[in-house]
Formats: structure tokens, C-alpha cells, sequence
């Protein structure tokens, strides 16, 4: 049996066939029962028309989305295009049914459209120009879009209604690396178009509950990182910020002080023998017993432990200043897993930073 993971085709693919099924229905020309379709790369692909409507002015086709083996969250959708003619000489994108829209800055596409990117709309108008010069009006939308969305970034992307119609090249790559930094990115992209200079570098859902219990956070200052630390201190490093905080827990934020900028578990080693060895470096043992970063902090007294916090967060900082070099300050506060103050460098003073803890 073969390992190698089956690939899939993006929203916009399957956006740009049924776009060009519905285009054909529209000009009363045959529709095929799967469309051969360019993608970016020049590459030809068949995508399968499942539904085909027409009604007065208008026509509507499907193609489901097929993410061969990503664990895609609109993998079987039905991506629905809906043609029209338009008494303009271009073509008008709008959301349907599913299909989110945008509300802040900072993406590729500007606040109050569609949420549908840049590479699809190339795709789809290159899609329907084969057929016709006229203006269109081409409505995307995906049944059940907005329930979906709800498992996605894009909440917090401010993209509200629906999901995002995506993709660049044309096809899912499964278990995108790329789409996973091209998400974060975007999620940084907001952050500075709403002006934000000091943004603040969480892990996750965790770590962002913590940030907003010890600190009065701004709308968008909180930046998730997941575990693409490297990637995105690359990102920052480049911006004029007047200050950068990291902030997450020791078992996550120590791998930064042992050169690990992809903290991933499977691809990083664990915090837990640098922790341990700086325990006992600082305070002549460590605790027995402890299998986890977690559990190692909390057996200590809280003196010991805010000194241990202390210590790994100079060595987080100094790693970072060391291997980016950025041109502005940077703190670290570490903190648990149910948010208490662990430790902290770079913050002036800990009681005026916190938000009256």
C-alpha cells in the first residue's frame, strides 16, 4: 500500500469550473459533465459538474470539493456559482449563501467584498473568458458555509458569513505547511493595517485567555502564532513595531531559547530537559517526579518559580534578539496553563503590566 497522501483541488478551482459550467448554460452553449479546467501553473485538470440550473437570466452550477487527504474542513462541499448578465462591461464578484465577506483591513482583498482571493478570481474570470467578453455578475457561494466557518481563522480574520473562497496554485497540497503560514500571515497583515505597533505573539486559545488576563489587550493586538515562531518573528523583524511581546506557556516558549522556531512536538524536541537543567543551574535541584513543564513549576514555592520564569524568559529573549535581530524591544511573560504569572523579562515592572493582578 502506498503512503503518499492523495491531493485535492481548492475552493477556487472548483469556483472557476462551475463558474465556466454556468457561463456555458447562460450562452445556450453544451456543458460538458466535467470541465477541463487551467489551473496557475498551466496544468490541465477535469472537475465534475454535479448540478445544473437555469432559470430567467440567470444560470447556476455545482462542483464539489474534493480535498483528496487534508483534513479540510470543506472537503465535499458543494461550491455553487450563479451567472448573470451585467449591464457593466466587467465582472462583479458577490457572496452567496456560505460565503463570507470582509470586514477589515489588511487582506488581499479590501473590506466590504466578497471573501474571495485574488488567485480564484483570476481563475474564474479566466474561466468564463473563454466563453464571453461581456460583463457578468458571478455570485460564489458554499451551502452550509456558514456553520464551517466557524472551524476556521476566519472569525478572527474579521471575514464574516461564510467561509473563504482560496488557493493559489489550484490544488490542496495535504497537510499544507504553506496554507498554515499564509493564514498566520494574514492574521499579522490585520494586526498592522489596524495600526497596531505593539502586537502580542500567543501560541493559541490559550495562551490568548492568558494575555487577556494579565493585560488590557487592544482589539486585533493579539497575533496566534501556533507553532510558526520562525515565520512569523521573520515577519516582524521587517515591520517599524515599537515593541514585541511573546507570551505562552514555558513548555511552548522554552523550545525559542533552545533555537526551535517550529515548536511543533513532532518536530521539536522537548522544553522539558532544558527546563529541568535550568532549575537545577538556578536553585541547586529540580523537583522529583515531574514529567511535565507544567507540573515541575507548580510543585515549586512561588518564590522559586518566579525566579526559574525569570530566568527562562532572559534566556527566550536573548535567543531572539540573538538569531532576528530586531530593531526594537522585545519581552517574553510566561505563564501557565490556567494563565497565572510564571516569569517574565523585558517587562519594566510585572505589577504595572498586569491588569491589576
Amino acid at each position: 500500500m502506498s503512503n503518499t497522501l492523495r491531493g485535492g483541488y481548492t475552493t477556487g478551482s472548483c469556483a472557476a469550473a462551475a463558474a465556466q459550467a454556468a457561463t456555458l448554460a447562460l450562452y445556450g452553449l453544451p456543458v460538458p459533465p466535467a470541465i477541463e479546467l487551467t489551473l496557475p501553473d498551466n496544468s490541465q485538470v477535469l472537475l465534475a459538474v454535479e448540478d445544473l440550473h437555469c432559470s430567467e437570466g440567470y444560470c447556476s452550477a455545482a462542483v464539489r470539493k474534493d480535498a483528496g487527504d487534508d483534513p479540510d474542513v470543506t472537503n465535499g462541499s458543494f461550491v455553487v456559482v450563479t451567472v448573470s448578465r451585467s449591464t457593466e462591461s466587467t465582472i462583479t464578484f458577490r457572496a452567496g449563501e456560505g460565503v463570507g465577506t470582509v470586514t477589515l483591513p489588511g487582506l488581499a482583498i479590501p473590506p466590504g467584498e466578497p471573501a474571495i482571493n485574488p488567485a480564484p478570481r483570476r481563475m474564474i474570470e479566466q474561466a468564463v473568458r473563454q466563453i464571453t467578453g461581456d460583463g457578468l455578475i458571478i455570485t460564489v457561494a458554499i451551502p452550509g458555509g456558514r456553520e464551517l466557518a466557524a472551524k476556521t481563522f476566519n472569525p478572527r480574520l474579521g471575514i464574516v458569513g461564510g467561509l473563504s473562497v482560496l488557493g493559489t496554485t489550484g490544488r490542496v497540497r495535504p497537510f499544507s505547511h504553506e496554507a498554515v503560514q499564509e493564514t498566520i500571515r494574514c492574521s499579522f497583515a490585520i494586526t498592522l493595517a489596524c495600526g497596531i505597533k505593539d502586537p502580542i505573539l500567543v501560541p493559541g486559545h490559550i495562551g490568548a485567555r492568558a494575555a487577556e488576563r494579565q493585560f488590557r489587550i487592544r482589539e486585533h493586538q493579539l497575533v496566534e502564532v501556533g507553532n510558526e515562531w520562525g515565520y512569523l518573528l521573520k515577519l516582524a523583524v521587517t515591520e517599524p513595531l515599537e515593541r514585541l511581546l511573546l507570551l505562552g506557556h514555558p513548555g511552548k516558549l522554552v523550545k525559542l531559547a533552545m533555537g526551535q522556531w517550529d515548536t511543533h512536538s513532532a518536530r521539536s524536541d522537548s522544553a522539558l530537559p532544558e527546563v529541568i537543567r535550568r532549575c537545577t543551574d538556578l536553585l541547586g535541584a529540580a523537583p522529583d517526579g515531574t514529567p511535565t513543564v507544567e507540573g515541575l513549576f507548580q510543585a515549586l514555592e512561588p518564590a522559586a518559580r518566579l525566579s526559574l520564569g525569570d530566568a527562562l524568559a532572559d534566556k527566550i529573549v536573548t535567543s531572539v534578539v540573538r538569531t532576528f535581530a530586531p530593531g526594537f524591544p522585545v519581552a517574553v511573560v510566561l505563564t501557565d496553563n490556567n494563565g497565572d504569572w510564571l516569569g517574565s523579562s523585558g517587562i519594566q515592572s510585572a505589577v504595572l503590566a498586569q491588569n491589576g493582578n
